[in-house]
């Protein structure tokens, strides 16, 4: 059978099958698959066709130095202090329901890694998992030129779902991190990023690990009716 209905189903598939995977394997992944994945990612929409989107891609000795800079920065409570994100990715004051969502979300994965509440050694050492890229092969990090608005912000995320999306599509699995912006300035010096450019937010690229058991987090959806209104 051709035609809309297979189509539709092979969208929905990369649609709904992406989730953000938090153990990878080390496979490698082939630099024309990044490469593709990228061109058609390329594709999303921005306002009068700005791209406002710049992507580094880190592998190897490349990855594998940006992470140990940032985990002895992360790993030494006074020099993590002197690090602080340049934009508030959440809200400066959490109210229901996006606080319920978040602590559900949070103590389900804690759950699955069995860190007890208050075992705040083992969360930290979890939240530094972010840095080693949960051990994907491929880190990505992007940024964008601080002459840009919000308007613009608002086209990189459709942008970074492409990327998610034509990654599925292809067998791999991501992860997209706003952790890294707390150490933005180690990741810009590290990338050689100009100063006009400003870090959006980094994230993993490879194969998942089937037999991790974090990776069978499965988050919960709100039904359509609980954010949608027709009007007739």
């Amino acid at each position: 059978m051709t035609g809309l209905p297979d189509t539709a189903a092979i969208v929905d598939a990369a649609i709904t099958s992406r989730r953000s995977v938090r153990a990878f394997l080390p496979t490698p992944v082939p630099r024309r698959v990044i490469e593709d994945i990228l061109r058609v990612a390329s594709r999303a929409p921005s306002g009068t066709n700005t791209q406002p989107w710049k992507v580094y891609v880190l592998t190897g000795a490349a990855r594998e130095a940006l992470s140990r800079k940032i985990l002895a920065a992360h790993d030494d409570p006074a020099v993590a202090a002197t690090h602080r994100e340049e934009y508030p990715y959440y809200p400066r004051e959490w109210v229901s329901p996006y606080v319920d969502r978040r602590r559900k979300v949070g103590w389900d994965l804690y759950g699955l890694l069995g860190i007890a509440k208050g075992d705040k050694a083992r969360m930290h050492a979890q939240h530094g998992r972010n840095y080693s890229f949960f051990d994907a092969p491929v880190g990505l990090m992007f940024t964008i030129d601080r002459v840009m608005e919000l308007g613009s912000w608002l086209d990189y995320g459709m942008f970074l779902q492409n990327i998610m999306i034509a990654a599925r599509a292809r067998g791999l699995d991501t992860c997209p991190q706003a952790a890294f912006t707390q150490f933005h300035r180690i990741v810009m010096e590290h990338i050689g990023a100009p100063a006009n450019e400003m870090l959006v937010c980094g994230m993993s690229l490879g194969y998942a690990d089937p037999e991790a058991v974090e990776n069978r987090l499965q988050t919960e959806r709100e039904p359509v009716e609980g954010f949608t209104t027709f009007l007739e």
